[in-house]
């Protein structure tokens, strides 16, 4: 009897517990993201992974993609439900890695060109800058630490892309249209990127007030790209596109450099921001062409739909 009462009680909490996320998916969304975040302060503030010879602070992204597939399950949803969805997936990848490389053609032609008018004689260089164990940073051009590198994004683009574009939209969708979801999803992606400012300050490199602005500055460019991501997740209806796109614009800033008799990438972040200007202006023309606002954000969800309909219909001529 005792035994019975226990099972229908734990059954009735899990019940409770499952209905949150969608009673209250703005409240369990923060919790998600409260988690990833903790865990990604404490790897820059204290473990500093991208300051060691890895060159990449990969364990907060291992971490987040562990919490998404336990929320996954919480939630009851199929990783296609978030975007995962295997049909078509080799050709968005593609049409990612196209994008990026178009937009960043022709970023670096333009600093290129301007650097040359300059007189500063700039050429290409490609190595992966990393932290030798003595704290220096050092250049590295062997297979290995290009590797790290292309794994380290990897995972990256992985956990951040199914937290902010797969996860997030999905539950922020249960109450408000996707231009809203986006938006909150985005400021909440540009926050996720005030850490390094953070540590800077921490560390006693830049004054509070420096700190701040390029704080703000993050927050801004970064909820920016991730309003694109967001934008290119609705056209191709999965995230595998804006996976490859996040893929190739941190690769690509993490090998391709411009040296001139002056430095080393000084003007990286105006490269980034034309590159990514010109793919924003890329990806809402394809938004609005392809008619994507039409349609669910994850078109899995269509078939779904269509057999909801079908039972619908069903219970209809039954009655």
């Amino acid at each position: 009897m005792g035994r019975g009462v226990n099972s229908r009680a734990g059954a009735e909490a899990e019940k409770c517990m499952r209905v949150t996320w969608y009673t209250r998916p703005i409240e369990f969304l923060l919790i998600v993201y409260g988690i990833c975040f903790s865990f990604r302060a404490v790897e820059y503030m204290l473990i500093r992974t991208d300051q060691s010879v890895l060159g990449e602070a990969f364990l907060h992204k291992l971490i987040g993609i562990l919490v998404l597939r336990v929320f996954i399950r919480h939630c009851s949803f199929r990783w296609r439900q978030i975007g995962f969805r295997r049909q078509g997936a080799g050709r968005q990848i593609l049409y990612g890695l196209l994008l990026g490389g178009a937009a960043y053609t022709f970023a670096y032609s333009i600093e290129f060109l301007i650097q040359f008018l300059k007189g500063g004689h700039p050429a290409f260089q490609l190595y992966v800058a990393i932290y030798s164990a003595g704290g220096n940073e050092v250049n590295q051009r062997t297979v290995l630490f290009f590797a790290i590198c292309l794994i380290g994004n990897l995972i990256n683009v992985m956990m951040e892309e199914g937290i902010f574009r797969g996860l997030f939209i999905r539950l922020i969708e249960i109450r408000y249209e996707f231009i809203k979801s986006a938006l909150f999803s985005s400021l909440l992606f540009g926050l996720w990127h005030i850490a390094a400012p953070a540590r800077a300050f921490w560390d006693g490199e830049m004054a509070v007030s420096a700190a701040i602005l390029y704080a703000c500055g993050y927050v801004f460019l970064s909820g920016i790209v991730g309003f694109k991501f967001c934008l290119l997740v609705k056209t191709t209806g999965a995230l595998w596109a804006a996976m490859a796109d996040h893929f190739f614009n941190n690769t690509i800033i993490n090998i391709l450099h411009v040296m001139t008799e002056s430095g080393t990438d000084e003007f990286q972040i105006l490269r980034v921001a034309a590159a990514q200007a010109l793919s924003c202006l890329i990806v809402i023309w394809l938004c609005r062409k392809s008619g994507a606002f039409a349609s669910p954000t994850f078109r899995a969800e269509k078939k779904q739909a269509k057999q909801i309909k079908q039972i619908k219909n069903r219970k209809g001529e039954a009655l």
